[in-house]
């Protein structure tokens, strides 16, 4: 999709959270190929986390970057799939005001170009929870880069054309 150079680009600040009962910030590679795509684009990397597989720590995690006026967006990794320790979705579900059907479609699409029918095991999600946008992706690092490169980097990039996530921003909590 087109991006409009004579726009002006808005970084946006960019919360990670790699969800993961054995992942620490040493072997992070998912969430360390996140944020440094994140910032290679431009945006701010306002804060980064690993919370294990828990809905209440998930939710209260959320919970406090959502209300942080300093963090715009929420992109996780890991918890996803289809196992009896993966509750991102569920977590996510519970803050969220609107759920992004079509995130979660497209991210299967996108995917299955990769790793064909492997893709139904995801639950990648998104949604709106008071303002701030939420995205969940699988846990593996291509499945961070077909969520990254396939869908986020445009949506997040206030020069994007026809339509984009960061235009609709300001308008997220009206009522």
């Amino acid at each position: 999709m087109p991006i409009d150079e004579t726009r002006l680009f808005l970084p946006v600040r960019i919360a990670v959270l790699t969800v993961s009962d054995t992942r620490t910030a040493a072997d992070d590679r998912s969430g360390d190929t996140l944020a440094a795509r994140v910032e290679a684009a431009g945006h701010v990397l306002a804060d980064r986390a690993i919370e294990r597989d828990d809905v209440p720590a998930l939710i209260a995690r959320l919970d406090g970057w959502i209300d942080d006026p300093a963090i715009d967006v929420v992109i996780s990794t890991g918890g996803t799939g289809v196992t009896g320790r993966d509750v991102t979705p569920e977590a996510f579900a519970r803050v969220w005001d609107k759920q992004i059907e079509g995130f979660g479609e497209l991210f299967r699409w996108l995917s299955f170009q990769t790793i064909g029918t492997s893709t139904i095991q995801s639950r990648a999600c998104a949604g709106v929870a008071r303002g701030t946008y939420l995205f969940a992706l699988p846990g593996s690092t291509g499945a961070v880069k077909d969520g990254w490169d396939g869908i986020l980097k445009d949506q997040l990039d206030s020069r994007h054309r026809p339509c984009n996530f960061v235009e609709l921003m300001p308008r997220l909590t009206e009522r």
